[in-house]
């Protein structure tokens, strides 16, 4: 280099995402360049569609290399302490409610807006998170049916998914948009507190359930006729229940935080039920339930009449009803008619019910009968109820019950359910493959 010669520039400071705008469920890096050794803030601020304000903050150490990356380096001090790019989504604190609930299960666009700031040097970076993505086709159910039907871009047939939510009734769109993503025919079935449905869990008919498979059979003509259920808690027992009961239509089973054992109405019934009474009928009988006549029931836990604003973990009363050897063997869902593999997802601080212990439960039950396809069990330490979509808020640990309005305490912790449900999802998407090829 002669002496006249300048070296050459630094680039500018730069904060990035890779990539900026993508499918909920995909990791991003973020990366910033060009930075003052030293401190450094990076603030993440979210609006949801439904109108409330979410936030988080971390401050970090910026070595004499002016990088920061958010996957290789944890925050010295702020609202996460491990080295995460995505802790940016699920880190984030609720500051204001929503001010338009019913847009809370939406599948609009999520945006996070990034300011990093570093001495003089103030960055911002964009991150959007889809649910939905081009050439997917949402279209409503009709012919008896409540919900939503996912259908994934390209020339079918594709395999099939139905899709159920949990004792918070309603349509389960944001899971079945990111299946239909992935290539599967993808039926949110809405049963309770859904168009056309009844506002409450009680006495549901297992024939509209079977009515809805024999549809997605007639109508989707998945490819192979594969014909999969999901669904979470309440809607993860009624997946296992209906793979039992109508093992010719379905071809596998993922169950969030199940329960093997069938259950009574609990918080989703109907103005003054009991909570022991009926939530699903055959033929116009009442299945039978754990806790019909079960001598050492206990309902301590679960009751809350005067609660007020305290959180309410009710776990204890499920194990209370678990000890009674009959009452179980009268409940039990006979997993073992499933003729299909079987994903279930646990954590082991659940708050609502003993999902980790009715998943081993499971497990042991199709091993005991040699179940002949594979059986997995995602059993998450330290995570607690709240298993889903990935890369969602997971600071709302006790939330208020969609119906009964309880404050309940879902168990584990923001870092421990944000693994779990990455963790899960991840399975679940390797199972589905697996399971339709």
């Amino acid at each position: 280099m002669s002496q006249d010669a300048l070296p050459p520039l630094a680039p500018p400071p730069a904060l990035r995402v890779i990539p900026p705008d993508a499918r909920i469920d995909e990791p991003r890096r973020i990366v910033a360049h060009g930075l003052p050794p030293g401190p450094a803030r990076l603030q993440a601020s979210s609006r949801h569609p439904d109108g409330s304000l979410w936030r988080a903050q971390a401050d970090f150490e910026v070595g004499a290399d002016g990088v920061l990356d958010l996957d290789a380096q944890a925050p010295v001090r702020g609202d996460w302490g491990v080295a995460d790019a995505m802790a940016v989504a699920w880190a984030l604190q609720r500051v204001e409610p929503p001010t338009a609930p019913q847009h809370s299960d939406g599948t609009e666009p999520l945006a996070i807006a990034l300011t990093l700031t570093a001495a003089q040097v103030s960055l911002q970076a964009r991150l959007v998170q889809r649910f939905e993505v081009d050439g997917v086709t949402r279209v409503e159910l009709a012919d008896g049916l409540s919900g939503s039907r996912y259908i994934p871009a390209g020339p079918g047939p594709h395999p099939a998914i139905v899709v159920f939510n949990g004792s918070g009734g309603g349509v389960a769109r944001q899971r079945a948009a990111l299946y239909a993503a992935l290539g599967y025919e993808a039926i949110a079935l809405g049963y309770f507190k859904s168009p056309g449905r009844p506002d409450h869990i009680s006495d549901t008919p297992l024939e509209y359930f079977e009515t809805a498979l024999r549809w997605v059979h007639a109508k989707v003509k998945p490819a192979r006729g594969f014909v999969a259920l999901t669904g979470q808690s309440r809607g993860a027992e009624l997946s296992l229940l209906l793979g039992a009961r109508f093992p010719a239509l379905v071809s596998a089973v993922i169950a969030y935080v199940p329960s093997s054992v069938v259950h009574g109405t609990l918080r989703a019934g109907r103005p003054g039920q009991a909570p022991g009474e009926p939530a699903w009928t055959w033929r116009g009988e009442p299945l039978r339930t754990v806790w019909d006549g079960n001598p050492l029931a206990d309902w301590t836990a679960f009751e809350a009449r005067d609660a007020g604003d305290r959180q309410v973990r009710q776990a204890p009363a499920f194990v209370s009803a678990q000890r009674h050897a009959d009452s179980v063997a009268a409940a039990r869902i006979p997993v073992e008619r499933i003729a299909g593999p079987v994903l279930l997802v646990s954590g082991t601080d659940d708050g609502f019910w003993p999902s980790a212990d009715y998943a081993d439960h499971i497990v042991r039950t199709l091993r005991d009968h040699a179940h002949r396809w594979p059986v997995e069990h995602v059993r998450a330490a330290g995570a607690g109820h709240a298993i889903g979509v990935p890369h969602l808020p997971a600071t709302l640990i006790a939330k208020p019950h969609p119906v009964a309005g309880i404050l309940l305490d879902g168990g584990g912790s923001a870092h421990a359910n944000a693994q779990a449900s990455r963790r899960a999802w991840a399975a679940g998407v390797r199972f589905l493959r697996e399971a339709s090829a």
